[in-house]
This record gives C-alpha cells, sequence and structure tokens, in this order.
C-alpha cells in the first residue's frame, strides 16, 4: 500500500478519535469547574450560615435557652438558603428548587445537635395547630415539610448486672448519668469529669466540713473579686459595672451601693431579686463540685464502666465499644487530657451518634421527592469529624445537581470556635493589669508579667449590638476595652506552640493561676438544661458560700 494511503487511512482512523478525546477533556474539564465553583458556593452558604447564628447568640443574653436557640437556628437556616440561592441564582436554580436538593443541615451544639431536613407531617386530622389556613397549608398530615426535627443528645447506654445508666456527653467534660447504679438504686447526677488527687483536683476540709483549700494540678484556686465591663458605647467609670455570670446571665451589680442586681435583654433592664455573693466563687464552686461528683460517681459504680458495656438504643452492643476502662488512664495523665481514654470513648460516642442519625436523614430523603439522584451520606475524613467533634459547628449538603460529567454530591463544614455555648480549652485570653491588650495563652514572654493577670472568655471581647428603644437605631460596643495583641491574636508571629496546654502551662504558674481559674469560672457560669435554674442561682448566694467555704 502506499504511504499516500496509510496517510488517509491513519486520518481517516485517528481523527474522529482524537476529537471524542478532545471532547471527553474539555467535558472533565468543565465538570471539575463546576464541582469547584459549586464547593466554592457551598462553603460561602454554610460560613454566612454561621455567622447568622453566631451574631444572633453573640447579641442575645439568654441564647443559650432553648427557644431562643431554635429561633436562632432558624435564622441561620434561613441565612444559608438566601446565601446559596442568590449564588446559584444566574444558574436557574431559585430557594424553592435548591431546597430539595439539600437532603439535611446539621448544627452541633453543647451536648447535642439538631438536624434541619424534610419530614412528613402526622398530625391528627382531629389536632388544631394555627389558624385554619396553616393547618391546611403547612400542617396538613401527610405533607412534606422541612424543619429542625428534636434534638438529639450525645448519648450511649452501659448494662452490666444491675448497673444500667445512660450517660450523656458533652462537647468539653461534662457529663450527665441517668439510670441505675451498682445496686439498682436510681442514680440522676451531672457534673465534670476530672482526675483528683495531688495532680488533679484537691480539696481540703476544716473540722466544720468546709472547704478550707483548693487546688488544681497543684495551683491554689481562689475566689476573686467581681468582674467588670461597660455597658453601652462609653467606656468611663459611670458606664462599668461589676457583674456575675449566673446560668448564663450576667447580672449586674447596682452602682448606687445597694446590694441590688440586674440584668439585660433586648434593651430592656430586668431587675433581679436574687442575693449574690459579692466577691465571685465561681471558680472554686467548679473544682469542688468537680471534687465531689467523681465521689458520687465513684460510690455508684461509674468509673468501673468498660467501654465494651456500650450498647445502642435496642440493647445490642453499639459499634464504638473497647476493652477499656472509659474513667481509667493506665498510662497516666488526667482525665481531662485530649489524649486520656474518657475523652477518647467521648469524641467516639459523639461521632457514631451524629454519623448515625445523619446517615438515616440522608437515606430516608429519597422517599421524599421525585428526584431521579440517590441521595447518601458522604465520607467524611478524620479531620473533619476533629473539627465537628470540639466545636460548634454546621454541616451542610448539596447533592443531586448536574454537572456535565457527573452528579454534584457536596458537603461543607463550618466551625465556630467563639460562641456564648462551649467553654473549649483555646477560649480563654489572658489580660496584664496596666495593659490594653488581650493575649493569647501561648505568647512568648506573657509568663514574665502574668503574676496579676485574668482570664476572660474569648466572646467576652466581641463587639455587641443593642438597639436604642427610643430610636429604634442599632448601637455597637465593646464590653471590655482591652484589644487584641497584634503578636499572638491577630498575626500569631509570636507564639509558642504545644500540644498539651496542661503540660505547657506546668512550669508556667502564674499564667497557670490565670488560665484554670478562668476555664473553671466561665465553665461553671454556663446555662445547662440538665441542671435545676434555682440550685444554680442558690450556689451563688450568700448564705451558701458562708456554709460552704472557710477561705482565706
Amino acid at each position: 500500500m502506499k504511504l499516500q494511503s496509510l496517510a488517509v487511512l491513519f486520518i481517516i482512523i485517528i481523527l474522529p478519535i482524537s476529537m471524542v478525546l478532545s471532547y471527553y477533556t474539555k467535558n472533565q474539564v468543565k465538570t471539575l469547574e463546576l464541582q469547584n465553583t459549586y464547593d466554592t458556593r457551598l462553603d460561602n452558604a454554610t460560613q454566612d450560615a454561621l455567622t447568622a447564628f453566631q451574631l444572633n447568640t453573640f447579641n442575645e443574653s439568654y441564647s443559650d435557652i432553648i427557644d431562643t436557640k431554635i429561633e436562632s437556628i432558624e435564622a441561620s437556616v434561613n441565612a444559608f438558603f438566601n446565601s446559596i440561592s442568590r449564588q446559584f441564582n444566574m444558574a436557574g436554580y431559585n430557594q424553592e428548587i435548591l431546597k430539595e436538593f439539600t437532603p439535611a443541615l446539621v448544627y452541633t451544639m453543647y451536648d447535642g445537635y439538631y438536624i434541619y431536613s424534610p419530614f412528613f407531617n402526622t398530625l391528627d386530622e382531629n389536632d388544631k395547630v394555627g389558624t385554619e389556613d396553616e393547618i391546611d397549608s403547612k400542617y396538613a398530615s401527610g405533607k412534606k415539610i422541612s424543619n429542625i426535627k428534636p434534638y438529639i443528645y450525645y448519648s450511649c447506654r452501659y448494662k452490666k448486672d444491675k448497673l444500667d445508666v445512660v450517660i450523656t456527653y458533652a462537647l468539653d467534660n461534662y457529663i450527665t448519668v441517668q439510670g441505675t447504679d451498682k445496686n439498682g438504686n436510681p442514680l440522676n447526677i451531672s457534673g465534670y469529669v476530672m482526675t483528683t488527687g495531688t495532680n488533679g483536683v484537691n480539696v481540703t476540709y476544716d473540722g466544720s466540713s468546709k472547704v478550707s483549700e483548693v487546688k488544681y494540678r497543684n495551683v491554689a484556686i481562689n475566689k476573686e473579686s467581681l468582674l467588670k465591663e461597660y455597658i453601652g458605647a462609653n467606656n468611663d467609670a459611670n458606664n462599668l459595672y461589676s457583674y456575675l455570670k449566673v446560668n448564663g446571665v450576667k447580672y449586674y451589680k447596682d452602682p448606687t451601693g445597694t446590694d441590688k442586681w440586674f440584668s439585660i435583654s433586648n434593651d430592656v433592664k430586668i431587675e433581679s431579686n436574687q442575693q449574690f455573693e459579692q466577691t465571685n466563687y465561681s471558680a472554686v464552686n467548679y473544682y469542688v463540685d468537680s471534687f465531689e461528683f467523681m465521689n458520687k460517681l465513684q460510690t455508684a459504680g461509674i468509673l468501673d464502666i468498660n467501654a465494651n458495656m456500650a450498647q445502642d438504643i435496642q440493647g445490642t452492643s453499639a459499634d464504638i465499644n473497647s476493652n477499656y476502662k472509659i474513667f481509667e488512664n493506665p498510662n497516666g495523665g488526667n482525665l481531662e487530657d485530649a489524649n486520656s481514654n474518657f475523652n477518647r470513648h467521648r469524641l467516639a460516642v459523639i461521632r457514631y451518634s451524629i454519623e448515625k442519625n445523619l446517615s438515616i436523614a440522608i437515606a430516608n430523603y429519597n422517599k421524599y421527592g421525585n428526584l431521579k439522584a440517590t441521595f447518601e451520606m458522604p465520607l467524611l475524613r478524620e479531620d473533619e469529624w476533629e473539627l465537628l467533634i470540639n466545636n460548634i459547628s454546621i454541616i451542610s449538603f448539596l447533592q443531586g445537581l448536574s454537572i456535565g460529567g457527573k452528579i454534584y454530591n457536596g458537603y461543607s463544614i463550618a466551625t465556630n470556635s467563639k460562641n456564648k455555648e462551649v467553654v473549649a480549652e483555646n477560649s480563654i485570653y489572658i489580660t496584664i493589669n496596666g495593659d490594653d491588650y488581650y493575649h493569647a495563652i501561648n505568647e512568648k514572654d506573657l509568663e514574665a508579667k502574668a503574676s496579676n493577670a485574668i482570664g476572660y472568655l474569648n466572646v467576652d471581647f466581641e463587639r455587641v449590638m443593642l438597639t436604642d428603644k427610643d430610636s429604634g437605631t442599632a448601637k455597637y460596643f465593646y464590653p471590655k476595652k482591652q484589644l487584641a495583641s497584634y503578636d499572638s491574636v491577630v498575626t500569631q508571629n509570636k507564639v509558642n506552640s504545644f500540644e498539651n496546654i496542661y503540660q505547657y502551662l506546668s512550669d508556667k504558674p502564674n499564667l497557670a493561676k490565670a488560665y484554670y481559674t478562668a476555664i473553671a469560672r466561665e465553665r461553671f457560669s454556663m446555662y445547662k438544661v440538665t441542671e435545676n435554674a434555682e440550685d444554680k442561682h442558690q450556689k451563688f448566694s450568700p448564705n451558701y458560700i458562708s456554709s460552704k467555704y472557710n477561705l482565706h
């Protein structure tokens, strides 16, 4: 065959193949570009939702109360769909269409989580909820509704012989234990899990059974003077108020000198009839309560629980059980350390609960619509799980959209390290008397000037919005006057690295005292749904303090 014929034959064979390959390559590139674009849009919408939630909780004095929290989440959900619909508007997807491709939004909270997803309403026709129009349009039985489902706790059941308890975990070392103890007696107690003894919490009682000394990791924990902050835009002495935070609410002392207190909600000054000790015992209470709580756990047989006793709701073995004691560290260290058996198991319980219920929610989504796409729970990376189970977070899912060569199946995670609900180990900033800045705990050379240091919760330095009740205009102010340290908070170019904050502070007594006091104070004063509000307020009263403590 002539060379010319071979050339023609080659062109006839290769040209169609090259054209197909070229089209395939361009299509794949376009698919990847669309996927990256959709990922960015989903990330932006999720971040907008988190920002909305964060702003609402910053500006609400009662943000930890259940009804108020749900309102903040509903506003955050609306922010998500408003944001994502704006970004996808040019692609022809409006908000209602995008809701069909959003199988779930997850809000991980302090001791549980909410899932926003569709479900079929089961309202009985004899029930009446709202007006007739609302019942017909929204609450009709069998109608598909997208809304927030009931709160799911980070809980796990443990059973052996007479011991049968459900332990609810949180994003820190707080637990609630309900059920029957090793002797079959009813049990319902809550508290912080901590190692007791010389290297942990150590409480000394005097001859009258009053607490005379409190130490944590060999650092003395003392009562504090009342903290102070500004109310309103004027950072002068006339606007500086002493306060106590009790059950998540800040109570300010009346500056007239009388023993009167008030709180503020939505610009309304609410007088309080409560009588509070005018010295802050929050940190002391935290460690003493933890010490006594651990003794209760020991008496009830809870400290002997093994991870292989874990069961799911059906009473069968859960997928998280391993053969180790949850409240024991065979290699040393404290229970509150990040690498302890307790924290390892706590995180496993939280992950198991979220993964299981979220998988069910997404799998069930396939029967709620007529979409051809199959919705599935994606495989989250280990570093993503670390974010989810250590912070207030939002997980969003967007699935089923066509992006050319494949179907889009995306998710996004946004975490919030500044909130009123969780006091994490990195939530404390340090202030120095006479210094106009707040510092990160690991700022270089901070120990040398920390003899009079005070630790505060990071959100106390955030801007707060108040609406003027007369003009209706929004006004902003900062409760604390200190600014962020440029070296350790803003640029973080003058900081020490560490893996374990307790080891880092072991040779820094000044910083350790300020930090241990601050994290204890803030955790003790948090709102918790498992605690009785009256009992919590009682622990701040002069009568309780005088009968409980003999601290000098």
